[in-house]
């Protein structure tokens, strides 16, 4: 297939849309009064285009897509992240297609196009968001790790953002588990971030799916990632929220469930705990508490089946690559778990001088192996 060709695709026909300038949600909205699908404005005559309300640059994208002008500026666009894709293995599924999820097509401002890199098919899995703190508490981390590999034991995908804390523990205890796992990241999928979780990052890719609204290139931004977050949860039939504080990212995503009909579950926590409070909060609101995996299936209900399943072999190793280091750094990489530690314990645990032991960390921050976090260090991935 040529690249002029794969404009012609349904995947092509909704990167296209994605990209038409001052194509916003009103508009859009708009025009599905008067059109079947979306795509349909692609074969109407400019007249047409400019009667519903279309400006003149995205009326001119819509003419050289009619008539294969690939030097047009949104073509040429698109034409060159259709290349960005093929090269790095990008899959590209627009709103009206099979594989794009029925339960995120009927969100608010559903994206028009998923860029994927794994297994698509998880999308069509019953998901379980969980979010949280990205400086989350010791008991919280443990608290998202076995959440996930119990619920992903149950049947449930889990589904989260890839950040920090409670994000990060969260894949990591269902591929731990032997289960795969769904990140939602608010960058290209060749711009993963954070950087401190590459490595988790690649057994995501291996054994599940990294899922991104925004075309390789695009870098991380703050703007975005309320953005990700409604991906998240319109994914999911639920939110759960491990840990949060009152300014908590993870709050939106709560709030953005809610709006989108899904259940919200909280865990409680100490009432002295800053990264509790949001919890909290959330259950005054009305979340349901929960202590134990059974009480958000109990919450769900039992439209899926709720049989254990078994853990699927795993596409790549879990295992971290640390063939580069020597005795003392894998010592070090040994010693680190997923909570923080500080240099004085890591120093106890390992019998290393202070002088030797920051050599091995910062060898292991290199390596993408660890990484500084509030309270000393930690493992990634």
């Amino acid at each position: 297939m040529s690249e002029k060709e794969f404009l012609k695709t349904p995947a092509g026909q909704w990167l296209v849309l994605s990209l038409l300038p001052r194509f916003g949600i009103p508009l859009r909205e708009r025009i599905l009064n008067s059109v079947d699908n979306l795509t349909d404005i692609l074969s109407l005559n400019a007249s047409t285009l400019r009667a519903m309300g279309l400006a003149a640059d995205a009326v001119e994208a819509i003419g050289a897509w009619q008539t294969d002008d690939a030097s047009q500026t949104v073509m040429a666009r698109a034409l060159a992240i259709h290349r960005q894709c093929l090269e790095q293995g990008i899959g590209v599924i627009g709103q009206g297609q099979d594989a794009y999820p029925e339960c995120l097509r009927h969100i608010h401002n559903a994206p028009r196009v998923l860029y994927t890199l794994g297994d698509p098919g998880l999308l069509k899995r019953d998901q379980l968001g969980v979010v949280g703190s990205r400086n989350a508490s010791r008991a919280g981390l443990d608290h998202a790790r076995q959440f996930s590999a119990e619920l992903s034991r149950r049947g449930l995908l889990i589904t989260s953002g890839l950040a920090l804390g409670i994000d990060g523990a969260a894949h990591a205890g269902a591929l731990d588990a032997g289960f795969p796992t769904l990140a939602v990241v608010g960058c290209g999928l060749d711009r993963l971030y954070p950087a401190q979780h590459r490595a988790l990052a690649h057994r995501i890719i291996g054994h599940g799916l990294i899922v991104s609204e925004y075309p390789p290139g695009t870098q991380a931004r703050a703007a975005y990632f309320p953005q990700r977050n409604r991906i998240i949860s319109g994914l999911a039939r639920g939110v759960l929220v491990v840990e949060a504080s009152l300014r908590s990212g993870s709050l939106i995503t709560a709030r953005t469930a809610l709006e989108q009909g899904r259940e919200v579950f909280a865990i409680p926590g100490s009432v002295h705990s800053p990264v509790a409070r949001g919890c909290h909060q959330l259950i005054r609101q009305g979340a349901r508490l929960v202590e134990t995996a059974d009480d958000v299936l109990e919450e769900l209900g039992t439209w899926w089946s709720m049989q254990p399943e078994a853990p699927t072999p795993k596409a790549v190793s879990s295992e971290p690559d640390m063939s580069s280091l020597d005795s003392r750094e894998i010592a070090v990489f040994e010693a680190l778990g997923y909570d923080p530690l500080s240099t004085d314990a890591l120093s106890v645990a390992t019998g290393l001088p202070a002088d030797q032991l920051l050599q091995a960390l910062l060898i292991l921050e290199l390596e993408g192996l660890a990484h500084t976090c509030p309270g000393g260090y930690q493992r990634i991935g």
